[in-house]
C-alpha cells in the first residue's frame, strides 16, 4: 500500500513539473500560475520525503 501511495505522489510531482515546463514555454507565461504550480510541487516533494 505504501508503494502505491509513493508512486502516486511521484506521478503527481512529474505531472506538476510538466505543467510548469509547458507554462514556461508559452509566449507570455503567467508567473502566478507558475508560482502556484511550484508551490504545489514543493508540497508533494515534502510529502514524498516524509514517506
Amino acid at each position: 500500500m505504501q508503494n502505491a501511495h509513493l508512486s502516486a505522489l511521484e506521478a503527481k510531482h512529474a505531472s506538476l513539473d510538466q505543467k510548469i515546463s509547458a507554462e514556461s514555454r508559452r509566449p507570455r507565461p503567467d508567473q502566478m500560475i507558475i508560482a502556484d504550480l511550484k508551490r504545489r510541487k514543493l508540497k508533494v516533494k515534502e510529502e514524498i520525503a516524509l514517506s
